[in-house]
């Protein structure tokens, strides 16, 4: 009786039999494109050996980036637990294949040209583009756009690997900056502050506060948003559910980068404006960060019991 060949890569331990048990029911055609694709992944890494260190000792020094070490241990985590679904055998995708190749010599040539001009950050995100492509270029080569399609979110989450844009940083910045002003505005009227607004500076008794750049919220809010995806993808099943848990982040982030604002334009009308060099103001994100995380479980947790 002919076995039935699970996915090794990304499989749960099945009824009694092991992931060994696994590994010898796949076909040994289907075995050798399996480890085809792990020796490409190794060469690959290898190639890019010397600029992914230094992305990560970048990533290190940086508070938006400092989740990038995480991310390879994310992706083999959620490839790991993944269920074996595909029962076929593995086929070569040339169009994927010839597309990812594409982008990682595009990444790479645009890298090059522009060496002068580029930003540090804009570097390492072409050649963490280059290589993120190159690793999912294996993947449809070896093991063929079923297999894929069927692992796409552990793949697809490789991209946050790569550093966003300096543009596209500066955009979310001034967007949060923008709508955190509106909401906490909202909320010095709430408690009776008074308040003379002109844009992202505000009159308060005693100090003027600037909702600067530096205010926006935007690495705890990335990291938010990667935090719902995760949990959108192990927790629920409905499509629809996991967007509104991940679109549920943006008025959250918004709402508690301006709970933020009123905390420290409060300190200082009522305590003194030296609270602009407290620990709240300097080093309080962490905290308002782990305030925005109680909202977003029940949330999800409302809706997994919805789901149910």
């Amino acid at each position: 009786m002919k076995s039935d060949p699970k996915t090794l890569i990304g499989c749960t331990v099945g009824e009694g039999i092991g992931a060994s048990g696994t590994w010898r029911a796949v076909p040994q055609a289907d075995r050798l494109r399996i480890v085809a694709w792990a020796v490409w992944v190794a060469v690959a890494t290898v190639a890019f050996g010397q600029p992914l260190i230094r992305l990560m000792l970048h990533a290190a020094q940086s508070d938006l980036y400092s989740y990038i070490p995480l991310v390879p241990l994310v992706v083999g985590y959620l490839l790991f637990i993944r269920p074996g679904s595909v029962e076929t055998a593995y086929r070569t995708s040339v169009g994927g294949t010839v597309i990812l190749v594409g982008t990682c010599v595009a990444a790479l040539t645009a890298g090059t040209a522009w060496r002068g001009s580029l930003s540090v950050n804009d570097g390492f995100a072409l050649i963490a583009l280059a290589y993120v492509s190159v690793v999912a270029a294996g993947g449809f080569l070896f093991l063929g756009s079923k297999w894929m399609a069927a692992a796409a979110f552990p793949l697809a989450f490789m991209i946050f690997l790569v550093p966003l844009p300096d543009a596209a940083v500066y955009w979310l910045e001034r967007a949060s900056v923008l709508a955190s002003a509106d909401v906490s505005a909202s909320f010095f009227r709430m408690t009776g502050t008074p308040l003379v607004r002109n844009s992202e500076v505000f009159m308060l008794p005693g100090i003027v506060l600037t909702v600067a750049q530096e205010c926006s919220g935007i690495r705890s809010s990335w990291v938010l948003f990667i935090t719902s995806l995760l949990a959108s993808h192990l927790f629920l099943a409905s499509p629809w559910r996991k967007f509104v848990l991940v679109a549920f982040v943006i008025p959250l982030a918004i709402v508690r980068n301006a709970f933020r604002i009123l905390i420290i334009g409060l300190l200082c009308v009522h305590v003194g404006p030296h609270m602009l060099n407290s620990v709240v103001h300097r080093h309080g994100g962490p905290f308002f960060f782990a305030l925005s995380l109680g909202p977003l479980f029940l949330f999800l947790m409302w809706l997994r019991r919805q789901e149910r």
